[in-house]
């Protein structure tokens, strides 16, 4: 009999790969940290022995959740400034209150309270787009959670840094004392093509290289701003990336809401992947990413949540289930999307995206052990003929029990380990008497 750290005995076993697998009755097998095998329970009981042996006889176990793109500390932000066009909400609410109140207190504090939600929601990993991504990166270490901090690059001033020269070397240092780190990476974060200018971006695609890390950009997020981009310099801001050399498997474009078919084929012969944020893109109504044309043309396609300011929740199941309905509809076909797809773009697509698909994003042998439970066998859950469908098209984020990264249990039985739950709820209250006091 072998010697492991942990078994973890399922009802159903749910790797995401090879695609629409389901496993009855089996076991996953955690050693240091990360899957040793996975295989039929009554196997798993006869050769393995655990200190720590988790019984879940109704429950799914499956990847945890990658969010492709959030703005974690914009939690303090949930719900101030909601019904409003993008702009409006940028400019006139978002920005304004940036300026005001996001130092490093705000986003120590935000971040924590975001990740409490994460986690609490089966989200394993989170990739981040803001500032102070060295207090990003403190949070997320200290919590349990995989991370993926943006070195942001953006035209104006902030708290973060003064000009883009700042920003570069600020970002540096983030990823200079995180390299090697077992639970933080880092990726270049330039905002969007109409907030940094060419000098800029084009460092980005050197430096990118030089790093090995990704870029994580909002990229056609609506319709107004490829029309202003082609009134301002006659070209498409995708035509423009193309031309400064940021078109590769590095990057990853979020919302992509505004795309023509030669487009997507560019996207889909560079290997640019694909951030969908189907919930905040109909919040503001920003447009509908064609993630039927995108997955047909074979473009790696994840889900993010946006910030909790524009969503208004960090819910990973959730998405799961607006991009499958929302796909359908705007594909004109009800097969576009099936379950087994959502899922995948939720966790092993999120992880290709972000460069770690062969560290997470599935339950196979030698990867981190980062999973969740999901409980089926509830009232709401019944009957269960198919536990991927299930979860995708039923699942609520209170279903989910008990989270491990790797293999750490960062839930247990819908209790976080890592944070405390009292104090995020008055710091947050503190928070919102500070930004908005009666």
């Amino acid at each position: 009999m072998q010697h492991v750290d942990q078994l973890i005995h399922a009802r159903w076993v749910i790797p995401v790969e090879p695609a629409g697998d389901v496993l009855p009755a089996h076991t996953l097998v955690v050693r240091d940290g990360r899957i040793a095998a996975v295989l039929p329970t009554v196997v798993a009981e006869r050769d393995y022995a655990a200190p720590r042996v988790v019984h879940l006889p109704r429950h799914a176990l499956l990847p945890g959740f990658v969010n492709a793109h959030t703005h974690a500390a914009m939690s303090l932000f949930r719900g101030l400034a909601d019904d409003l066009p993008l702009q409006t909400w940028l400019e006139a609410h978002i920005w304004p209150a940036e300026a005001r109140w996001a130092d490093r207190e705000f986003v120590r504090d935000g971040t924590r309270l975001a990740v409490a939600e994460m986690l609490l929601g089966g989200t394993t990993c989170f990739n981040d787009m803001y500032f102070f991504p060295d207090e990003v990166a403190a949070v997320a270490s200290e919590a349990g959670i995989r991370a993926v901090v943006g070195m942001i690059v953006i035209g104006f001033p902030s708290a973060w840094a003064r000009d883009t020269r700042e920003y570069f070397a600020n970002g540096q240092a983030v990823h200079d004392r995180y390299r090697g780190h077992p639970l933080i990476r880092t990726a270049f974060a330039p905002h969007a093509p109409y907030t940094v200018d060419d000098d800029a971006l084009r460092l980005i695609a050197v430096r990118a290289e030089e790093l090995d890390v990704p870029v994580h950009m909002h990229v056609h997020e609506t319709a107004r701003e490829v029309a202003d981009a082609v009134a301002a310099t006659g070209e498409r801001p995708l035509a423009r990336l193309a031309r400064l050399g940021l078109l590769s498997h590095r990057l990853l474009a979020v919302h992509m809401t505004a795309l023509e078919p030669d487009e997507i084929g560019l996207i889909a012969r560079t290997g640019v992947s694909v951030a969908h944020c189907p919930e905040s893109n109909l919040k503001l109504a920003s447009g509908f990413c064609p993630l039927g044309a995108l997955a047909v043309a074979g473009v790696n396609c994840a889900l993010g949540t946006d910030g909790a300011a524009s969503n208004n929740d960090l819910d990973m199941l959730g998405e799961m289930r607006t991009a499958a309905l929302l796909a359908k509809a705007v594909a004109g076909d009800p097969c576009a999307v099936p379950a087994h797809a959502a899922l995948a773009m939720a966790t092993l697509h999120g992880a290709r995206a972000l460069g770690l698909d062969h560290e997470t994003g599935s339950l196979a042998v030698g990867k981190h052990a980062d999973c969740i439970a999901i409980d089926l066998g509830a009232l709401r859950a019944q009957p269960v003929y198919d536990p991927i469908s299930q979860i995708v098209y039923a699942g609520h984020r209170d279903q989910i029990t008990d989270v491990w990264v790797a293999g750490r249990r960062v839930v247990d039985e819908r209790r976080l380990t890592s944070l405390d739950e009292q104090h995020l709820l008055a710091t947050a209250a503190r928070w919102r008497t500070r930004i908005q006091p009666d």
